[in-house]
């Protein structure tokens, strides 16, 4: 039988044995397929059926015998060779099936060429060009939905194509792009619907609970439970809780709707009813609990490129659109990707954007080896500035989610590339960021070996927030957000770390400065932190004389709502150094004691003080502050209270044992307040503590003030109700304006030369300046003085000391 011109008929056995270049993928899997009996896409096929091959697939359409129950071969789709050649069945469609253009191709007498592959394909086996002209998105969205309903991967490891109107482009099986690149014309972005959506498996389902059952969770369902047997039945699912009724997180700010969110928590559920993902939030009751079955397997998307117009889609440019991958199934991992601007392109899109990548109800999700990008908002033309902000990466209710190595950099104009809600168990590791950001409700954050850049570290929420070997550019470490209450409710800890403040700006390690604003749940400074091994690097802003602080906090315990701000119980600051300039760091400032709740009893009566509290000062370069006065509250490393008395509320109030060991030029307030305060191994330049209830103790110091003005009275204010114990310790000559005064050695504050000498002291000394200046003088210690200078348990008077000063 003549064959056409088009085509070559091949028996099996041929087949079997090979076929040329432009199909060999195809033929062979089609190949197995008929050798081991196997089914395969697109019905049963005869043992014996003939193969025919054709140069395209609009060769195969006008071929003119071509018989049903025959499999054809294509050496290309468009064109032989060009990466489109692909093995299909001929057979007539049933009614509820049309050709598409894609794997079922029309053909004369009611028959179609359907797609028979059942290991992987490609977008250019479904017709995509690539040329910049066509929607190139169509052909892909068919690719996928072949790849999902037979579970094979899209293997498309090359090639460009161009994605216009298509949206919901459906993921559910593996992802080989390689050297991909994709065109994406944001015109016609939309609000609703991404380019790509990796979706689930199986939909969430809501839990109906009987009355016993609900009863059981609300009480079992707490901060630190870790087993609910009542859940136990919906191992490997992703629950959420929420009580619509209980409103909390309400924002701050005159824009901001005062609804706020739901109560909500969200957690995996392990076998036996093992909870993973830390319970944050006591309940009282539930309106909606669903349950989402995570996949048993990873699902993986690695390669290639996402290039974005930087447009404005048509219509209103208000709201956010959607514009890249969202993430809608557990385990997943996209990987070895670049995403950014066409090249030759700027980002003119006046509307916001959700992210490149966004992130919804999912768990154990990672990224890794990808280059994003953050979107311009802050635009010099304000006429051109996006109303809000603008995302790279963005998502909500999101567990155990990993981003490693990701770059995402940009300057001043770009907003951050992180927007996220509901983000607990939240890993960067090995990221150039220019922000990470968690709006509402971060649990658990552990940044490590990253550089973040001028957008900063931006949260809310609680847990652990672990920063190590890290680098941050800007003028704070981490800004807790103030419209959220700038709450973080658990432990910080910044070990290894840089900080490179970029001007002139005012700095601050941990900024909390929350409103004085009803947040409808508690605030404040979390329950403990330490920050050890930190460098506040000036190198870029040398010129900088702007105060350092290592906390910023709010100048209030209780709003005017009557709720108390819960403070940490322990604070350590060790091994912290500046570089760049000689200026060093203060600590913190706490004006008001009174009502902060530190979640455990503390006090003070006339015999002892019960901390619950502790602060560690421990080799800290200090700023070197010469104060115009010595009782001014705002030169001071460290300031607690005020001149007004403090009527403290109950024992949950500030009760804090202070330690100071080997800084130099140490300068403290304690105005009306109650503490401990211990001093090892520092030079001290002023300490004013009037009214103190508690106990100051120095040991192995140097007190050597340093002010612009001499004080009306002592240059320190020690006294205490505890007592006040200096050990080993040496007085040094005054400075004041610059110039050592050993003149003023009498107006220490609790020392006369050869008259008095107030608190207890066990082998205090006089400086050698001070002691040259006596000497210049011809004034000769007293055996009594002296004597008192190596023991003394309180209070001498003069004539205890053998007389008066000058008289030897």
């Amino acid at each position: 039988m003549p064959q056409p011109p088009t085509g070559r008929r091949l028996s099996r056995r041929s087949m079997l044995a090979g076929i040329g270049t432009g199909g060999v993928a195809a033929s062979h899997f089609a190949a197995r397929a008929l050798a081991d009996g196997a089914p395969a896409p697109g019905g049963g096929i005869a043992p014996d059926a003939p193969l025919t091959r054709y140069p395209t697939v609009n060769a195969l359409q006008s071929a003119p015998a071509i018989k049903e129950g025959e499999l054809a071969e294509t050496l290309g789709f468009h064109r032989p060779g060009d990466g489109g050649g692909a093995l299909y069945h001929i057979h007539k469609l049933g009614e509820e099936r049309q050709p598409n253009g894609g794997d079922a191709i029309a053909l004369p007498s009611g028959l179609a060429a359907v797609l028979l592959e059942n290991e992987a394909v490609n977008y250019r086996m479904f017709g995509a060009v690539g040329d910049g002209e066509h929607d190139d998105g169509v052909h892909i969205k068919m690719a996928h939905e072949y790849a999902n309903q037979h579970q094979i991967p899209v293997v498309n490891p090359s090639g460009e194509f161009w994605i216009k109107e298509t949206n919901n482009i459906p993921i559910t099986t593996n992802v080989h792009w390689g050297k991909t690149v994709f065109h994406i014309d944001e015109r016609y972005n939309s609000r609703r619907n991404p380019r790509f959506v990796v979706l689930n498996d199986r939909p969430a389902q809501a839990v109906t609970l009987d009355e016993a059952t609900k009863a059981a969770l609300l009480e079992k369902l707490k901060p630190g439970v870790q087993i609910v047997p009542e859940l136990a039945p919906y191992a490997g699912h992703l629950v959420t809780v929420r009580d619509e009724n209980d409103r909390i997180g309400i924002r701050a700010g005159a824009n901001y709707s005062k609804r706020g969110w739901a109560r909500e928590e969200l957690f995996y559920v392990e076998e036996e009813g093992r909870i993973i993902g830390d319970i944050a939030w006591q309940f009282k009751d539930f309106t909606l609990v669903t349950a989402t079955p995570c996949n048993d397997n990873y699902l993986v998307i690695e390669g290639g490129g996402l290039c974005f117009s930087g447009d404005t889609p048509d219509g209103d440019p208000r709201g956010y659109y959607q514009m890249g991958i969202a993430i809608q199934r557990s385990r997943t991992i996209i990987r070895e990707q670049w995403a950014g601007l066409e090249k030759g392109r700027q980002d003119t899109a006046l509307n916001s954007r959700s992210g490149i990548y966004v992130l919804n109800s999912v768990y154990d999700v990672t990224l890794e080896n990808i280059r994003a990008i953050p979107w311009e908002k802050d635009r010099p033309d304000k006429s051109k500035a996006v109303m809000d902000g603008t995302y790279g990466i963005g998502g909500a209710r999101m567990l155990n989610c990993t981003f490693r190595n990701l770059t995402a950099e940009g300057g001043w104009v770009a907003w951050g590339v992180f927007g996220t809600n509901l983000n607990k168990n939240f890993r960067l590791e090995n990221c150039r960021l220019n922000r990470v950001d968690v709006h509402f409700h971060c649990w658990n954050l552990y940044i490590s070996n990253c550089t973040i850049g001028f957008k900063g570290i931006s949260v809310t929420g609680g847990g652990d927030l672990f920063v190590e070997n890290t680098t941050r550019h800007g003028g704070s470490f981490i800004n807790f957000r103030p419209d959220y209450g700038a709450r973080w409710d658990g432990r910080i800890r910044l070990r290894g770390c840089t900080l490179r403040p970029s001007g002139g700006q005012r700095v601050s390690v941990l900024s909390y400065r929350p409103s004085n604003f009803d947040y409808q749940y508690p605030i404040g400074f979390a329950r403990s932190i330490v920050i050890d091994d930190l460098v506040i690097d000036y190198s870029a802003a040398h010129q900088s004389d702007s105060p350092c602080w290592l906390m910023e906090i709010a100048p209030f315990s209780k709003t005017d709502q009557g709720a108390r701000l819960f403070f940490p119980q322990r604070i350590e600051f060790r091994n912290i150094a500046v570089e760049g300039r000689e200026q060093g760091v203060r600590l913190i400032r706490i004006p008001d004691p009174r009502h902060y709740d530190l979640r455990r009893g503390g006090g003070c009566d006339e015999s002892r003080l019960t901390p619950n509290c502790t602060l560690i000062c421990d080799n800290v370069q200090l700023e070197k502050l010469a104060p115009e006065r010595v009782e001014d509250a705002r030169e001071a490393h460290l300031s607690i209270g005020g001149e007004t008395a403090l009527d403290f509320a109950d024992s949950l109030a500030l009760y804090p044992r202070v330690r100071f060991t080997d800084c130099d030029d140490v300068s403290v307030y304690l105005g009306n307040c109650i503490a401990s305060v211990f001093f090892e191994r520092c030079t001290v330049n002023t300490v004013t503590a009037p009214s103190l209830r508690g106990e100051l103790v120095f040991n192995d110091c140097r007190l050597q003030p340093s002010v612009r003005q001499a004080p009306a009275g002592g240059f320190y204010q020690v006294g205490s109700t505890l007592g006040t114990r200096f050990t080993n310790c040496t007085i040094h000559a005054p400075i004041v304006n610059g110039k050592a005064a050993p003149e003023m050695v009498d107006r220490t504050g609790f020392l006369a030369i050869n008259q008095s000498l107030e608190h207890y002291h066990l082998n205090t000394a006089l400086g050698n300046e001070v002691l040259g200046y006596l000497e210049s003088q011809g004034v000769r210690l007293s055996p009594q003085f002296v004597a008192r200078l190596k023991s003394s348990h309180g209070t001498c008077e003069p004539a205890a000391l053998g007389g008066e000063r000058g008289h030897p």
